[in-house]
């Protein structure tokens, strides 16, 4: 190697013999120095091994309780007499555990499939849907699901509907522990003869009779999977009672319960496909209560539920102390009334037209507002509709003393400007075309009875369509109405049409009893009411009062009693009533066709409403009445009449002597009947308001009797007193087609003919 090499060598190996020059090491930040991967994952374990033993130690400690919780053995709710004597008590009977060997296997894996399709093989707790639970409960998003059947189960049992975490984590335990304990068949046996069903039923036997009338061992797999779907929501899923949406809601549940039964391979497809969607009976009888009873406590529950004061799933827990107004007393007395004047005469094996006949009543204190009797019909399980509080016929002609209220109150009068009283005289011909109003309308009377020139007075004791007609265009439907709901009427059910003045509108005993408790307790608003005292566990609760604001002026309201006591003591009701003891005033009512007969009655301490239907007992349709007992025609003042003054005596018993203290000089009851004197030429002077047209007559016109017109049938007319009356160019008489006559037949109650008109709800009342 020369020199050159070796010079190359030697400064190569010095280059790279040359240190590197680092750069400066840089100190690490706060953050990075707290949040290290090390410091994390210690901490997360940390966290971990405190939660284990935080759990252990809980498992350690909190065990199974020695006992169920109260709920799990539901108390009883009981229902008294306004005397304190107990009526019935429900609540308790209505749960029967049943070993799961009396339930279908069918039937078990559809609350399985409904619930937890895993729970055969799970540990008792879905841990996730426990989480979810349990964050939701913090964050204040209310009741949440995700618990599994044996969680369902020990809450049914051991613990409570409390929504909070430590409830939460004592379930979590307690259900491991009992899952550690106990067979899946024993809890699923606990879980199914625990749980709430609705209807007051408690476990799969009591729902099993409430919803579909058999045993627990008898229901099908469709059966079973609706009992199933219904404990996500019992009281929105009762089909009975579910809105639209919820009985959507609840099919769709089925649908998903079968589906699931499908896929864990307990189902086949096809069968799957066979089944139908098994509709629940209609709610039955709470158990051991029959007759008038059950109708008094289930109308007891629905008036509660309507107030507001309890919810349904509260109520049917138990615990509640519920005193009705009803006076036994009267309440047999009512039942003996029905007995002796309808049922009695009753034979439906020799009239068929006699299984048809129903009748509904209700009797108020107009003092209280409280109920102290009410029939509702042959009770359960024989006919579940209370016949008391049914808004599906018409109350007829017993609706008219609320037009006379309604003309009165508003101070109305007549097409010539007559103010209507008692003694106004109208015109009471026979399909004589209503004035003024804005339908035609000429309605038929009684029998097609001729009337003439009369008071509403005596239009009323004889229940005259035709005057009727004509007052509801002159005071004016829509104030008819508004007055009739005032009183307690359902606006709902009430057209505003002219044959609502013949009472064409739904309506119950328990309303009409109402509207004319009004009456009695001088115009101040009477809401008959069944329950006085409601008190749970821990207090009493406070109700509606039955005495509201005043409705009508006394002397509106004591006019129209004063009126009323005509019908009683010379009208369509004195046959039935003349022999009683007591003051009385009341009005009668025949539907259309005989299928509703009225009587509406009080003294000046009871008010009592008694309607009589005819009902078919085969899909419930609304029939006739006529020839019921064996008689013609039922009418107002054959047994609703009789039945009320049976009862009405044996009520007052010696208590008799009480009379009307009326605000008023109009009227039966404070005055005669004014009658006009017959005579061809009719006086073309209004009849001033309160004045009779005549010296009136120290004997009230007899019953039934028309007031004679003054000219003979078919003669021209002169214009009316009152304006109400005959029209221009008119002639009476029913045939004749000349003018503005009244005329045609009466089809289905539909006045028709030459100046009939017609009304679009069918005519109705004719006494």
């Amino acid at each position: 190697m020369g020199r050159a090499d070796a010079r190359r060598a030697r400064q190569g190996s010095a280059r790279r013999a040359k240190p590197k020059q680092s750069k400066p090491k840089q100190e690490k930040s706060f953050i990075r120095r707290l949040f290290t991967w090390k410091k994390i994952l210690g901490t997360v374990l940390g966290v971990i091994l405190l939660g284990m033993l935080g759990f252990i130690g809980l498992y350690l400690y909190v065990d199974i309780p020695d006992k169920a919780n109260q709920d799990a053995g539901k108390q009883a709710n009981v229902f008294k007499y306004a005397d304190g004597k107990v009526i019935a008590r429900s609540g308790t009977v209505n749960r029967e555990a049943v070993p799961l060997s009396k339930i279908r296997k069918v039937v078990q894996r559809a609350f399985i499939a409904a619930e937890n399709k895993n729970f055969e093989h799970d540990s008792g707790v879905d841990l996730m849907g426990t989480a979810r639970g349990i964050l939701n409960t913090l964050l204040g998003h209310g009741k949440q699901g995700g618990s599994t059947i044996t969680q369902q189960y020990v809450k049914n049992y051991y613990l409570s509907d409390e929504q909070t975490v430590s409830r939460k984590l004592q379930e979590i335990i307690i259900s491991l522990k009992v899952d550690d304990k106990y067979s899946k068949d024993q809890i699923l046996e606990g879980y199914i003869n625990t749980s709430y069903y609705g209807r007051g039923a408690y476990g799969i036997q009591a729902a099993a009779q409430a919803y579909y009338g058999k045993n627990a061992d008898n229901l099908s797999v469709s059966q079973g999977a609706y009992l199933a779907s219904l404990l996500q929501a019992p009281s929105q899923y009762d089909w009975a009672v579910a809105s639209k949406t919820g009985r959507k809601l609840v099919k769709n549940r089925w649908a998903y319960t079968l589906n699931n039964m499908v896929e864990m391979h307990w189902l086949s497809p096809q069968d799957r496909d066979r089944q139908k969607f098994d509709v629940p009976d209609k709610p039955k009888r709470l158990a051991g209560v029959t007759g008038q009873e059950s109708y008094l406590i289930e109308e007891a529950k629905q008036e509660l539920f309507a107030q507001g004061v309890v919810n349904k799933s509260d109520f049917d827990r138990g615990g509640w102390t519920i005193t009705l107004g009803i006076d036994p007393k009267k309440q047999k007395a009512l039942e003996r009334s029905v007995k002796r004047k309808l049922t009695d005469d009753l034979d439906p094996k020799k009239r068929k037209v006699d299984q048809d006949a129903q009748l509904g009543a209700v009797s108020v204190d107009p003092e209280t507002g409280h109920i102290v009797a009410m029939y509702g019909g042959d009770g359960y399980p024989k006919h579940y509709t209370n016949n008391a509080t049914r808004e599906d016929y018409q109350p007829a002609s017993t609706f008219k003393p609320l037009i006379l209220a309604s003309a009165m109150e508003n101070q109305e009068q007549t097409q010539d400007g007559v103010q209507i009283t008692p003694s106004t005289i109208y015109d009471g011909r026979n399909r004589r075309p209503v004035v003024g109003g804005t339908t035609p309308f000429a309605p038929p009377n009684e029998d097609e009875e001729q009337y003439g020139k009369i008071s509403v007075q005596t239009a009323t004791n004889n229940s005259v369509n035709a005057v009727f007609a004509q007052m509801g265009a002159d005071v004016g439907l829509d104030r008819i109405k508004q007055t009739a709901v005032d009183l307690g009427l359902n606006g709902k059910k009430m057209d505003v049409q002219p044959a609502m003045t013949l009472g064409t509108m739904g309506a119950s005993p328990l309303q009409m009893a109402g509207a004319y408790a009004t009456l009695d307790h001088h115009g101040m608003k009477v809401t008959p009411t069944l329950v006085t005292k409601a008190k749970d566990s821990q207090k009493d609760v406070e109700l509606r009062k039955p005495i509201g604001d005043r409705v009508l002026s006394e002397r509106t309201a004591d006019t129209i009693t004063s009126v009323l006591t005509g019908v009683v003591n010379d009208g369509t009701a004195s046959q039935a009533v003349k022999t009683t003891a007591y003051e009385a005033a009341g009005k009668t009512g025949t539907s259309d066709d005989d299928k509703s007969a009225w009587f509406v009655g009080y003294t000046p301490k009871l008010v009592t409403a008694v309607g009589m239907f005819g009902e078919s007992p085969k899909g419930g349709a609304q029939v006739t009445l006529k020839g019921t007992g064996g008689g013609g025609r039922v009418n107002g003042g054959g047994y609703p009449a009789r039945v009320w003054a049976d009862y009405t005596q044996a009520a007052l018993g010696g208590d008799t002597n009480d009379q009307f203290i009326l605000n008023t000089d109009m009227g039966a009851g404070v005055a005669p009947t004014p009658t006009p004197t017959p005579s061809n030429t009719p006086s073309a002077t209004p009849t001033p308001s309160g004045t009779p047209s005549e010296t009136p007559s120290h004997s009230p016109t007899p019953s039934g009797t028309p007031t004679p017109t003054g000219r003979p049938s078919g003669e021209p007319s002169e214009p009316s007193p009152s304006g109400s009356g005959f029209p221009d160019g008119g002639t009476t008489g029913g045939d004749t087609t000349t003018g503005g006559t009244t005329g045609g037949d009466t089809t289905g109650g539909t006045s028709r003919g030459p100046g009939g008109g017609s009304g679009k709800d069918s005519l109705s009342d004719f006494n």
